[in-house]
């Protein structure tokens, strides 16, 4: 086949659609390269329930052990189990998954030993050369003995090491629906969630990489509308989501209604915090609510903002040695968990803040749920520069009001703030608003989306 790698590698994994933009035979090729770039001399793998999944982590494999390199295949994985065996077997790791893309797509996401990413600045497009050097005539033969390639079941030890993260034992029973979308959920919540007291429902846990139910995206409303209505019919105490690869959980509440990643970030954050002696860093993007730096800071922490993207996240986390970080994606990243992000670990932090006190879910994140948010709104742009530009004139010299360029704009003022930032990808413009009111929010929402659709 003839691939266009510019399409394949994105900033940070590889992603495209099976077999028209990638196949096993460029799979065995980016398995080679991987461990020529990183010098690996035995390496990881792990797959999702895509049914080219399993074909194309078997083809890396072999490219990877065809250059000298030992190859531990843990098989079907969510994307933190593999950083997790990544981190206690101390192997560079590649994860196939596509996350939450259509069933046709599938994608690598690789990092180093102990779970450190792989990104466009750190590796990835080294690889990318190299397998366009490598595409006509593939890679070249290798002197060293052929590697071996070995099973092996990280599934219960995964589990107990993230129940060994936070202290589930005296938590009161609890009833909590868990939609997993046909992903990689339905494969690890059984073992996770073993021998808690709780009551579990499960919805879609059938590994089906077709997704015949819906989209496994939970930050799209309309991917959750099962789990909101099965919550309400249950009487659940709280519903869990999962996208297909198992590294983002979204919550919904009692009364079904969904909890802002925000709130989640400022709740884990709290509890990490007093983990760690009411200290510490903790990371947050700049489109999380004002929420989180301020819960960070009344107990005891230092909050530190960056860029949207994980690979800034993870990078800030080892540089300022934080406790935890977190995404308005509903990512969330753990010290504790080599700086890697794990869904499954908020998940059961929730679990534990909700069990350790007689209140209702609703009740307990009022407290780190403070502001109006617009959530994310995406428009469609001829001129990205040109429209940013437009905003910076309207807002800049206004009295009270500060301007940044760290990721897009952000414009801040004493009751609201918005940021507009231009996707990498797409000709879009991504708008995030808070105000302390949603009256002032929606006046500040509408103002922008004027001149950005204007």
């Amino acid at each position: 086949m003839t691939a266009d790698l510019s399409q394949l590698v994105k900033a940070y994994d590889v992603r495209g659609v099976v077999p028209d933009q990638w196949d096993e035979t460029l799979a065995e090729l980016f398995g080679a390269a991987f461990v020529q770039v990183t010098g690996a001399d035995a390496i990881v793998t792990g797959h999702d329930m895509r049914p080219s999944s399993p074909g194309l982590s078997r083809a890396f494999a072999r490219g990877a052990a065809a250059r000298g390199v030992d190859v531990t295949e843990i098989g079907l994985c969510s994307t933190d189990q593999l950083y997790y065996a990544s981190g206690a077997f101390g192997l560079a790791g590649a994860m196939f998954t596509a996350s939450h893309n259509p069933a046709q797509y599938n994608g690598i996401k690789m990092c180093r030993p102990g779970a450190a990413p792989v990104g466009q600045d750190t590796g990835l497009s080294e690889v990318r050369e190299l397998v366009e050097s490598w595409i006509d005539s593939g890679a070249p033969t290798s002197d060293a003995t052929p590697g071996t390639i070995t099973r092996r079941d990280t599934l219960e030890d995964y589990a107990a090491h993230l129940r060994g993260l936070v202290d589930l034992t005296s938590i009161r029973p609890l009833k909590v629906v868990v939609d997993a979308g046909n992903g990689m959920g339905g494969h690890t919540v059984p073992t996770v969630f073993a021998g808690l007291p709780l009551t579990l429902v499960p919805m879609y846990f059938e590994l089906d990489g077709t997704f015949p139910n819906h989209e496994a995206n939970p930050l799209d409303p309309a991917n959750i509308v099962d789990l909101q209505k099965r919550v309400r019919e249950e009487g659940a105490d709280l519903g869990i989501a999962f996208d297909g690869d198992a590294d983002r959980c979204f919550v919904v509440d009692e009364r079904g209604e969904p909890v802002s990643p925000s709130a989640i970030t400022a709740l884990v954050a709290a509890r990490e915090l007093a983990r760690h002696g009411g200290k510490g860093t903790v990371i947050h993007n700049l489109i999380t609510s004002w929420s989180v730096p301020e819960v960070v800071r009344e107990n005891g922490g230092t909050p530190v903002r960056t860029r949207v993207g994980h690979s800034f996240i993870k990078a800030e986390m080892a540089t300022s040695g934080a406790i935890f970080g977190g995404e308005h994606s509903a990512h969330y990243y753990f010290k504790d968990f080599w700086n890697a992000d794990t869904g499954m670990l908020a998940a059961l932090h929730v679990l534990a803040a909700l069990g350790g006190q007689e209140g209702t879910l609703s009740a307990l994140v009022a407290q780190y749920d403070r502001y109006a948010g617009s959530g994310e709104i995406n428009s469609t742009v001829d001129d990205q520069a040109g429209r940013l530009a437009a905003i910076k004139k309207t807002y800049e010299g206004r009295e009270d009001v500060t301007l940044d360029e760290l990721d897009g704009l952000t414009v801040s003022a004493t009751d609201w703030w918005f940021n507009v930032r231009p996707s990498n990808t797409e000709p879009l413009l991504r708008l995030n608003a808070e105000a302390r009111d949603e009256p002032t929010m929606a006046k500040v929402r509408d103002e922008v989306l004027a001149i950005i659709r204007g």
